[in-house]
């Protein structure tokens, strides 16, 4: 399925607080899913937190980035 090309790309900030489920990117294959992400092209929050990005190196010596949630309370997010 094809996309628009404004919808395509990263959704969120490094930083941002996101809820569980909030889609972070969209039909991108320079992200890929780190801790408490989940799927393919589209990522997407597993569990409530802090949005943060880190690097490194795939099998062919390309930088990928990893799309990573730090987890928070509950509470905190309803605030």
């Amino acid at each position: 399925s094809k996309f628009y090309k404004e919808t395509r790309g990263i959704k969120v900030s490094g930083g941002q607080i996101v809820p569980s489920g909030k889609l972070l990117t969209r039909e991108g294959d320079r992200w890929r899913a780190g801790i408490n992400v989940t799927g393919k092209s589209s990522l997407s929050a597993l569990c409530a937190g802090e949005v943060y990005f880190t690097r490194k190196k795939s099998r062919f010596n390309k930088v990928i980035t990893l799309v990573n949630i730090r987890p928070v309370k509950e509470t905190a997010v309803k605030k």
